[in-house]
């Protein structure tokens, strides 16, 4: 090409478009490898002119920087003759195709109500790139177009551009930077322009996915007419969609499919793709109890599980269960996914696939999809990519328009950020349905990245079917009423192609009908669910007094503490990480108490020597958020980590320590479904600071706190919450641990505040050992990590157990006591180094290192030798309105003797956590540890 038909293109005015970051990323390609990019882009960037004054191998910047200012240059190329030169309409031609494959999905018949309105794209009009008159019969050279020859007619080249980009199937993927995924996905929609052949019986198949969703939903409205169903009705080509991704999931290898979704079609879910018997539905809209060993839940949060058959092997599925704040079951989804890989030893995501479905308003409007989103391609989190499906009604959660649902063209313009690819597809084309379906798993499973589908379809009744929509939404509820079912529109398709006859069709129909009314199973790929990998048995039916032992020999205790402080010789230490390692070395001799950090690492040691293994993500984990923990070694040299709890011997447990991202909602989420998939181990989360926790609420409130009463879900999550009054803020004080106990009953969980590095030992110890899984949490300490009054012996972490309740440690006299202080926490330190100041032998002081399950006996065991004692006191630090004190003063009545007197001492109640001023927080502190105390100001 001649440079200065090279100079007619870099001046046109396509440059000026979203083509100039596209150009940018080819030119860039280019410089790597001329080879990799097409031979007319290399023939164009090969006679590209030279910039004044640089060498030939250019920076990428000077090139960008020439294009940019070309692009804006008033100058605008003419041809001598009036007529432009052939190899400039060449280029033309593949600005065209660039320019479908950018913004061909705005033009897409996308809707299947047709209500759309769109302004035209005038990028994708022939005319707008000088293309005309006789240009449509000459034959063009049309670069990696993959639907033809190396040239085609322009005019076909148009057609073919619109069947491939602008009919059922709105593909946006150039945002991706990668070329390689980019070519990829082109050559999956243009090689059959987004068209593929399906044999007749894969028709059917599709046929009958369509009558039994549509059946479905037809005979519940008939038999339990206004029941609340959230009904799949318009978006009917769901159920296909999932079935083939089951499908060829299976015959890709995959063992295990796990699925999240909100109340829009999961009953048709349920029985139409997990194979729940149509019986046990309808019992449950009867108002029949199903589920007797628990609490129960409506029947569109309900999760299910089965075996499904493939060409592959049967496949297990599980439906994940589902609180109504909808977008919050994908992290747990997405942990349960990574739990079942790690057992299965799979690297690449490719046993375990995850199907997430949202809503088009909740995809956009809900930040835990972003968070989750983020979280895709993190080490902690990764599952080898997600198949996201958007159930698009158009019309949001209940009325809402989509502009005040989103401040973006499409609901899913989220995913961009990660730069997924996003297929948009008509719903009453089922056949491109399944085509996008089968393309989003080929990415999924080819990439290990997440992907997009987009279902845009509609509601063909209220958000629950007691609305009436009509009121809000007048002329969509028109067009909807006269609008075919997907099922009709297929059918029709099929008999009008000669694969079914109006008779068959119909025939499905109604022997899908017989089948419900039978009320068994009407999957045919449903199997009988095997045996699976993991095994709740051991964990059930067991509670808090199980006997368990926790012992542990102190010869090899000290013999994994010696392990656990060896590393690398080349491997240089931070100096201050130095001196907490030889620090660790003297404990394990004796020559020092064992502190904090080195007990919980000690903890970990037992475990994973006894074959657990271990999980711990936080924002700081690895070090720990005081800098007291340091699993994690970085070498000062090279930045290169080592883990000594990943090296004490060959057939030991696996630990993971992650610093997670900056996240609370999406990463407890995530490590709630971990945990729920896998009980043998330690789970921990680890919130930076408590109060970081208030971001995760739902999780609490919605799974720990609940689960396995409404769903009968166990969960062994250990939940690490700093906590503890140092004069830092009203922000970084308290992990709230009023909201925690709120939550407490049926002895759902554990809360607790441990005192003493033996305790945290044992508490992580009791936690994986004993046979029960219940979500476990700690107010962990801040201060306490380095307090010299908090240490413990070796004997003392190998010999002991977890006390619920810690008794007086001081040679006092229970006769002469008049006066006992309960409390938790750090404040014992504060009133124990009061109380030895004064010399004070008349008050006693007891911890209560659990508060929940309250330990009745044995705090009743510790106040039988102060009988004789009137005076109780329960200290806190925090405000009278926060802290244990409403929750657990019920407790604390029952076990003083019957004439006693409870008192409170602590802080004034307060909205506020804490103060902000260490002047008035000193002031406070010392008030309250006085007053627990009896002693004058």
């Amino acid at each position: 090409m001649q440079n200065s038909v090279m100079k007619a293109w870099l001046e046109s005015s396509h440059l000026a478009g979203a083509n100039a970051a596209y150009i940018e990323e080819l030119y860039e390609t280019y410089l790597q490898d001329p080879m990799a990019v097409d031979a007319n882009w290399r023939g164009i960037f090969d006679d590209l002119p030279a910039l004044e004054n640089v060498q030939a191998e250019q920076a990428h910047s000077d090139i960008i920087e020439e294009f940019r200012r070309l692009a804006k240059s008033p100058k605008r190329f003419t041809a001598p003759s009036g007529e432009m030169h052939n190899d400039a309409k060449q280029v033309k031609v593949l600005q065209l195709i660039n320019a479908y494959r950018f913004r061909g999905h705005q033009q897409a018949q996308l809707d299947p109500l047709r209500l759309w309105q769109r302004e035209p794209v005038r990028e994708l009009d022939p005319f707008f790139h000088d293309l005309e008159g006789a240009d449509f019969d000459a034959s063009f050279n049309v670069g990696s177009y993959a639907a033809g020859n190396e040239t085609m007619v322009l005019k076909d080249l148009v057609e073919s551009l619109k069947r491939t980009y602008c009919g059922s199937v709105g593909a946006e993927y150039m945002h991706i930077t990668n070329t390689e995924q980019k070519r990829w996905i082109q050559n999956r929609l243009e090689s059959c322009e987004s068209k593929p052949s399906f044999s007749e019986d894969a028709k059917v198949r599709f046929l009958e996915g369509l009558s039994a969703a549509e059946g479905l939903e037809k005979y519940i409205g008939s038999k339990f007419p206004g029941a609340k169903r959230f009904s799949l009705e318009g978006g009917d080509s769901f159920v296909p969609m999932v079935k083939e991704l089951i499908r060829r999931s299976g015959e890709q290898g995959a063992k295990e499919v796990v699925i999240g979704m909100a109340h829009r079609g999961r009953l048709n879910m349920l029985v139409n793709v997990l194979g729940k018997k149509a019986g046990d539905l309808f019992d449950e809209f009867a108002g029949k109890k199903i589920h007797d060993d628990s609490a129960g839940d409506v029947k569109y949060h309900q999760g299910f599980s089965s075996d499904f058959a493939t060409p592959g092997g049967d496949v297990h599925l599980a439906l994940a269960f589902n609180p109504s704040h909808l977008e919050i079951v994908n992290p747990v989804v997405l942990g349960s996914v990574r739990a079942r890989q790690e057992r299965l030893g799979c690297e690449d995501g490719s046993s375990v696939v995850p199907i997430t479905v949202h809503g088009d308003s909740a995809i956009a409007g809900q930040g835990v999809v972003q968070e989750t989103f983020n979280m895709s391609q993190a080490r902690a989190f990764k599952v080898g990519g997600t198949i996201r499906i958007v159930i698009n009604n158009q019309i949001g959660f209940t009325t809402s328009n989509p502009e005040d649902t989103r401040s973006t063209m499409y609901c899913t313009d989220i995913a961009k950020m990660v730069q997924a690819p996003i297929f948009h597809v008509n719903a009453d084309d089922p056949e491109a349905v399944i085509f996008v379906t089968q393309i989003a798993l080929d990415f999924r499973n080819t990439f290990n990245r997440d992907v997009v589908i987009d279902l845009v379809c509609y509601r063909r009744h209220g958000h629950n079917e007691a609305d009436e929509p009509n009121a809000t939404q007048p002329l969509m509820y028109q067009k909807i009423k006269k609008h075919p079912t997907p099922r009709s529109i297929y059918a029709d398709q099929l008999v009008n192609e000669g694969v079914v006859d109006k008779v068959r069709a119909k025939a499905i129909s109604s022997d899908y009908r017989d089948a419900l009314d039978k009320g068994d199973c009407v999957v045919d790929e449903w199997r009988p669910m095997q045996k699976h990998s993991v095994d709740w048995t051991p964990y059930l039916k067991h509670d808090w007094d199980t006997p368990y032992d926790s012992h542990y020999p102190i010869e090899h205790l000290k013999e994994l503490g010696e392990k656990v402080c060896q590393y690398p010789e080349e491997h240089k230490l931070h100096s201050r990480v130095n001196k907490i390692y030889q620090d660790r070395v003297a404990m394990v001799r004796g020559e020092k108490m064992i502190d904090w950090g080195f007990a919980e690492t000690l903890a970990y040691a037992t475990i994973l020597d006894s074959q657990y293994n271990v999980r711990i993500v936080g924002q700081d984990s690895g070090r720990g958020t005081f800098f007291h923990r340091h699993s994690v070694l970085h070498n000062q040299t090279d930045a290169s980590t080592y883990m000594p709890l990943r090296h004490m011997k060959d057939d030991q447990g696996r630990i993971d320590i992650y610093d997670s991202v900056l996240s609370e909602e999406a990463v407890l989420a995530f490590e709630y479904g971990y945990s729920t998939a896998e009980p043998k181990g330690l789970a921990i989360w680890e919130a930076q600071f408590g109060d970081f926790a208030n971001g995760a609420q739902v999780v609490f409130d919605q799974f720990l706190s609940s689960g396995e009463q409404k769903w009968g879900r166990m969960c062994g999550l250990t939940l690490l919450l700093p906590h503890g009054y140092e004069g830092q803020g009203p922000e970084h004080s308290s992990a709230r641990l009023e909201r925690y106990l709120q939550l407490c009953a049926e002895h759902n969980m554990q809360v607790v505040v441990p005192s003493t590095p033996a305790q945290v030992f044992q508490m992580l110890r009791r936690q994986v050992v004993r046979p029960m899984r219940r979500p476990l949490i700690v107010m962990s300490p801040k201060s306490l990590l380095r307090h010299p009054l908090a240490v413990s012996s070796l004997d003392e972490l190998a010999n002991g157990r977890f006390f619920n309740a810690i008794d007086e440690i001081d040679d006092l006299d229970p006769k002469q006591v008049n006066r006992v202080v309960m409390c938790s926490g750090k404040v014992y330190y504060d009133l124990l180094e009061q109380r030895r100041n004064k010399e004070l032998t008349n008050v006693a002081i007891v911890r209560i290192e659990q508060l929940y399950p309250f330990p009745l006996e044995e705090v009743s065991e510790i106040f039988e030798q102060y009988q004789h004692v009137k005076d109780f006191v329960w200290c806190q630090e925090e405000p009278q309105n926060q802290g244990a004190w409403y929750c657990s003063q019920h407790h604390f009545r029952t076990v003083i003797p019957q004439d006693a007197s409870l008192t409170y001492t602590g802080r004034a109640a307060s909205a506020s956590p804490a103060v902000g001023y260490i002047s008035v927080h000193l002031k406070q502190q010392k008030a309250l540890v006085n007053d627990a105390l009896g002693l004058e100001e």
